[in-house]
Parts: C-alpha cells; structure tokens; sequence
C-alpha cells in the first residue's frame, strides 16, 4: 500500500490524546442521602463496572474514527507506480510511404492510427513523433485531432533520429515515468543501428498482407536522332515470376504506346518504347498490376529536345573539339585570339582556352566575370606560354599559380575513378593500357583535385579549387604530346561540356537535395518559383548573370509534374518521383534483434501495449474505504452512547 500523502501520518501520534483524556477524566459525584447503606454498596460496585466498559468502547470507536479520518487524508492506494509521478508515453509513428498498404486489418497507417485513440488513456500525457511533426506533451484528445489528420509522406525519418529524439525528451522529463513505442515497418533499418545505449522502447512492427513488389525503378533516354528517340523504363520485381504485365507510356494525358511483358523472379528488366521527336515531351509510365505498394507504380519525366550545351574554343586549331562537341548535342564555336566576339562570351556555358600563349588583358576581365558567374573554363597551355598573364588570372580568382615550365618526358597513368568526369564512364578500373606521354608541362601551385596523374602522382589534368575551372598541364599538340590519340581525351572533354551547365534532368527525387541549373535572366527583385494545380512553392535559387541555379529538398512532397515559373510564365516542366528506396521490401527482424538487446521488448498489437501501460498505471484508491470506516465508527459511538446504559 502507498499514500499520496504520506506526511498526514505523523498526525496519528494525536491519537495519544484520547486516550489521555479517557485514562485521567476525574468524575464528580454528588452525595445523596439513602437509609439503606448495604443496598447502595452493591448497587455502586455493578454501575462501576459498566461505566468503565462504555468508556473504553466509546475511547475504540473515537480512535477508530479519528484513524480512519487520517488514512483517508493520506489518500492511500493499491499501484505498480507512485501516483505523484505522471505518465509520460513517447510515440514514434512511421508514416512514410511504405505504410501505405494492406495488412491484415486494412490500411497499415490508418489502423494503427485508430488503435492509438482506441487504446490511449486520457489521463497521460504524449508526445508523437511522425517523419514531418513533432508534437510535445499533448493530451488525449490532442492526439486524437493529430492522428485523424495524418498522411502518408515521401520524408524518410533515420531511426538513428527516432532514438536520439527520445533520449534528449526524456532528460528533460523530472519525476515522470516515461513509456517509448515504436510504430513502424522498420524498412530498410539494420540491427547495427541498435547498441548498447539505445533507450528502452517497445516496437510494435506494422506488416504488409503481400510479400512481393513490382516498381518503376528509373527511366533513361537514347538512340536519339533527328526523327525518335528510346525510353528506356526499368522495371525492379521483387517476388516470383509474373506473366503479361501491361505498360503504358503517356505524353501528358495522351497514350502513345501499350505494351505487357514478362519477368522472372527477383531481376531487374529494361522495357523499350520508341517515341517520335516532339520539342517537350512530358513522360508519365503507368505500371497497372495490384502489388505491396502503388505509389511506386507510376513514374513521371520530362525531356526538351531543344537543349543544346554552347562551347567556345580560343586559340589554336580545335579539329579535335569539334569531333567531341557535335552538332546534334552542343554548340560549338571556335574563335582565335584576334577573332574573339566578346558579346558572346557570356552566353556560353564552357570555354575551352586552347594553347594560348597569353591573355589579352581584355580576355582576361571576360573570363573573370564568366567565371564568377558560374561559367566553365578549361585551360590548355602553350609550349611558350607566358605564364605571367595565365597568374593574373588565376590570381584573381584565387586558384594558385602555374609555376614554370618542366621539360621531363612522363607517362600519363593514373586515373582517378571517383571524380564526376569520369561517372557512368567506366565499368571497371582499367590497369592495362597505353600510356599517353608529355614532352613539357607546367606544374600548378594550388588545392587540386586530380582528375589524371602522371606516372610520379603530379597531377595532368585537374580541378583547381572545387571550382568550375580545370588545368591540363601541358600542351596537347602532336609535338608536345600524344594524349589526343588517348581514349580518354573524349571522355574527358565530353563531361567538361556536359558538366558546364546541369541542364534539368529527366526526373528528380522527392526529399532529396536537388541542383536546377535554368538558363534565364532575372532581376534583383524577381523570382522564380514551381508550381503545379495543387502546390506552389518558392524554393532556394542563387542568381548568376545568364542562368539560376535552383535547390530543392523539403518540397515537393507530391510526385508528379511542375513548372518553373518567371512571373507566371513558364519557363520549364520538370517531374519528381518518389524515392525509390521506399519500394524496397527490406524490413528488419525484430526477434532476432531482441535476443541481442534486453532493453527491446517486442509487441504483436498496440493494443497490448497500451493495455500493459494502462494495467500497470491503475490505481486502486481506498481512502473511500476509510471516510466510511470513519462514518461508520462515529455511528457506533452514537449508538453506544444512546442504549448502551449501564
């Protein structure tokens, strides 16, 4: 038995007073005259004798009722916890998309929703924690409004964050006994994740009817040429082998090819439409087949066939260039020094300074604000370069300093695999090859990152600062050098085009960090913003003289196609896809995981959770007990002292 109030107890040491007044009350008596004195004698002794027992029950019923009356104020009760501690429920809740399908019950999300309301006790505190909200120490009823309203979404919450969101709430909660519960499909979560120290909770996982799921994983184009073009969808299917499959692709809400397919178990299969050549082309691929889930089953894509890279060349013969940069993916302009348009020089997204043996002063303030502006540069030396200009240049952008010319014959060898040039350009390491050499080079003083290094590790071609600017050491031509004959010259000047400017891809991820490079002019005081029927948002833009670069990560939260938007004008569709991380059917095994951490306790329902929680916050309260013990001692006292007579 506990009490509330355990200092009310000290007060029955008053009991000592009672039964003082009981023990020395000195009585009065009053003679009265009686002839017969041995009557009265016997008379007396019985009377005596009653009285005293009238006393001592009427000095029990008063202790009984003054007892009582203090136990009651102590409010004791029968309880697993102190009832001066609150009860304090933390609840992750894991809304993320792969919550949304059938269970046994219905749809996962919204039944463990309504089994939250149904099982929650009023009288406890919560807080919810959801992938988009968290709300703080709600009632009942607060969580209840909270639950009805809550959606599925594309942000995916790292249950690193759940467990540290849970250890900071509970230091901060004094005197309150705190309950962690987990709520989720614990998708793609690893038992690594779970140590030592990770915070006592219940998991409660929520489980999925169908064990197998067919997805759009990713659409790319090719064979492009002046009449169609290839969309490449591939398909993930994790499950058994299924047969005639149907596929339709769309051009906005126009079908323009239907097909089925097969696929065996557990692959991936590439599925071909051949579309004709339109200026945009806005992609919808629909997969039409009941599975784990539906949202992975459309995908959505834009392409503007009108999207050209525009390259300029200064200096020397470019005949090797103009092999690189075609006429069917780039605008390649070649000028010598004395032939240079400066009008144009701003217009272009790379510039290529092909041997130059100096820079104009002139050229040279045109490259600086190209840079700035975020424009490419690749420098190419001359065998008789003056470096003294090169160094003004690189000065004023704080890229380093060539130093001067070395004369050493050295292979070209290393090839740095992880650098962007080089993405998608290699399956595997290349370690036999032949080496390209150098007769001259100059070496560059500066924080690089490699691209190709010579046989002693100096750098050949490098990125100078993380910047858009890249340096070849030597010259290029045929009496230098005879890296042009190199398959990696193509490779490596293709990607410095289509790296100058990141035109806006095929598709973009919802909830991921997102660059949009949109070719446009605006001013200091105009925007640009994305917008489709149903959502309009202003994302993070930095503004350069001919281009916008746009960053996207908490929105769009929808998927599906949006405008770029200049004053309400259109100035690019783009699409965005859920991730398809989300897809995937990898969830952990939470038995295997608790017999490895004793501070887990795994649960089959949220029912029994709560039901659990709610068992051990009873509290059986017998201070009612004791008021009527009390009332009932004091009817006892009334009763013994109207017929109780002696």
């Amino acid at each position: 038995m506990q009490f509330k109030n355990p200092e009310v107890l000290y007060f029955l040491a008053l009991l000592i007073i009672p039964i003082l007044v009981h023990l020395f009350q000195l009585q009065r008596f009053v003679k009265v005259p009686f002839t017969n004195v041995a009557f009265l004698q016997k008379l007396q002794k019985e009377t005596r004798k009653s009285s005293r027992i009238k006393k001592w029950l009427i000095l029990a019923t008063r202790l009984l009722l003054f007892f009582a009356i203090l136990l009651a104020f102590s409010q004791p009760y029968f309880s697993n916890k102190n009832s001066n501690k609150k009860q304090h429920n933390f609840i992750y809740l894991d809304n993320s998309l792969s919550t949304n399908t059938k269970g046994k019950k219905g749809n996962l999300l919204k039944i463990a929703a309504q089994e939250i309301i149904e099982n929650t006790d009023s009288k406890n505190v919560y807080s919810l924690l959801t992938n988009t909200n968290f709300y703080k120490d709600i009632s009942k009823d607060e969580l209840k409004n909270v639950l009805l309203k809550l959606e599925n979404t594309a942000i995916e919450l790292d249950l690193e964050t759940v467990l540290l969101k849970i250890g900071q709430e509970n230091k901060t909660k004094t005197n309150t006994l705190n309950k962690n519960i987990l709520i989720s499909d614990f998708q793609n979560t690893y038992r690594k994740k779970f140590t030592n120290v990770t915070p006592v909770f219940s998991a409660i996982k929520l489980e999925a009817s169908l064990k197998s799921n067919l997805s759009i994983d990713s659409v790319f184009i090719n064979n492009k040429n002046n009449d169609n073009f290839t969309v490449n969808v591939i398909i993930k299917n994790q499950g058994s082998k299924k047969d005639n499959l149907p596929i339709a692709l769309f051009n906005g809400d126009n079908l323009i090819s239907k097909q089925s397919f097969p696929i065996e178990k557990d692959t991936d299969k590439t599925i071909q439409f051949t579309v004709k050549n339109t200026p945009e082309f806005l992609g919808k691929v629909e997969l039409s087949f009941s599975d784990t889930f539906s949202f992975d089953n459309t995908y959505y894509f834009t392409l503007n066939n009108n999207q050209k890279t525009r390259v300029l060349a200064i200096g020397n013969d470019a005949t090797f260039l103009n092999k690189i940069y075609t006429k069917e993916e780039f605008e390649f302009t070649n000028y010598s020094p004395q032939n240079i348009n400066y009008n144009t020089i701003q217009k272009q997204q790379l510039i290529v300074l092909n041997e130059l043996e100096n820079i104009p002063e002139i050229l040279l303030k045109s490259l600086v604000n190209f840079s700035k502006n975020g424009g490419s540069i690749v420098i190419i030396p001359n065998e008789k370069t003056d470096i003294s200009s090169y160094n003004i240049f690189l000065k004023k952008l704080n890229l380093g300093k060539i130093e001067p010319q070395k004369k050493d014959t050295l292979k070209i060898t290393n090839i740095n695999y992880k650098h962007p040039i080089f993405k998608n350009v290699f399956s595997k390491k290349v370690s036999n090859f032949q080496y390209p050499t150098v007769q001259t080079h100059y070496p560059i003083l500066t924080n690089i990152s490699k691209i190709v290094s010579f046989e002693n590790n100096s750098p050949f071609i490098s990125q100078l600062a993380n910047s858009n600017t890249y340096y070849i050491s030597s010259a290029l031509n045929k009496n230098n050098s005879n890296f042009l004959n190199s398959p990696l010259i193509v490779p490596v000047f293709y990607n410095f085009g289509k790296m100058s400017i990141q035109y806006p891809k095929l598709a973009y991820r919802i909830h991921q960090e997102n660059k949009i490079e949109i070719e446009t002019q605006i001013s200091k005081d105009e925007i640009l913003a994305i917008s489709n029927a149903n959502n309009s948002f202003i994302p993070m833009q930095q503004t350069f003289q001919n281009k916008v670069v746009i960053t996207t990560k908490e929105q769009p939260l929808k998927a599906g196609f949006y405008k770029i938007l200049k004053d309400d004008i259109k100035i690019k569709d783009i699409a965005f896809n859920y991730p398809k991380e989300e897809s995937l059917l990898h969830f952990l095994d939470l038995n295997t995981l608790k017999e490895q951490h004793k501070n887990i306790t795994i649960s089959s329902s949220i029912e029994e959770v709560f039901e659990k929680i709610n068992k051990n916050n009873e509290v059986h309260w017998l201070w009612k007990w004791f008021l009527a013990l009390a009332i009932v001692s004091l009817f006892l006292e009334i009763l013994i002292l109207k017929f109780y007579k002696p």
